[in-house]
């Protein structure tokens, strides 16, 4: 299956999914938030220090009169220099988001959009990484994808076996804190796979501007899945 197959695909399961944070969340409590290069409000903002990146997402999200904020998908960010996890080389610099972020409290819950397995599991503790994080397989009309939703708490991985069935609509996680999900406000990180490449409880996130291309084909915009 192509890259616009597989992004039809995806969107066609919008109406069977069920919404990852819950169905508490109307559609009116999820605003747009920006955190590219292009936002010139952050240059105020010391985007190293995730008190200082929380107090912004936290100000955006009052401002506009909502409860979650949502966006990220092919966002090139400043927020990644602070971390060596993303910044090895100068040459491959990876600064390009590849998942959607949902920024809420932490301890929010998150619910399993569609029926599948636990496929692996993990903490990332890389200074910037996922910290704990679940993988999810599934099988739809004979095609196989994978959801992955890193910066979870410790407790969410605490009892996971690989190949546990997971259903559509159950309490899976709950958001970490700071201390626990790589030193980020707390806010979900959700993408889609195509080809998982052999990893396990852990797949890039961000990309360099050179590798754009392929993470783009192999994990399409998650907002096709949730209708944002």
């Amino acid at each position: 299956m192509d890259f616009n197959s597989f992004s039809k695909f995806i969107k066609s399961l919008a109406n069977d999914a069920f919404p990852v944070l819950g169905d508490s969340f109307s559609k009116d409590d999820f605003v747009t938030i920006n955190l590219s290069e292009t936002n010139t409000f952050l240059n105020s903002v010391d985007v190293s220090s995730s008190a200082k990146l929380s107090e912004f997402v936290s100000n955006h999200i009052q401002n506009q009169n909502g409860k979650v904020a949502y966006g990220g998908y092919l966002e090139v960010r400043n927020i990644y220099k602070r971390s060596k996890h993303f910044n090895s080389q100068a040459l491959t610099e990876r600064n390009i988001h590849i998942g959607l972020d949902l920024w809420c409290d932490a301890e929010t819950s998150i619910f399993s959009p569609l029926n599948g397995e636990v496929h692996s599991f993990k903490n990332n503790t890389n200074f910037g990484d996922y910290g704990p994080t679940i993988i999810l397989k599934h099988c739809y009309k004979s095609e196989v994808f994978y959801t992955l939703y890193g910066h979870l708490s410790l407790q969410s991985i605490a009892n996971l076996k690989v190949g546990m069935p997971v259903v559509k609509g159950e309490l899976m996680a709950v958001l970490g804190d700071a201390s626990v999900n790589g030193d980020y406000p707390p806010h979900l990180h959700f993408q889609i796979i195509k080809d998982i490449q052999g990893c396990v409880g852990d797949y890039p996130g961000v990309s360099s501007k050179a590798d754009v291309e392929f993470y783009k084909s192999n994990c399409p915009d998650p907002k096709l899945l949730f209708g944002l």
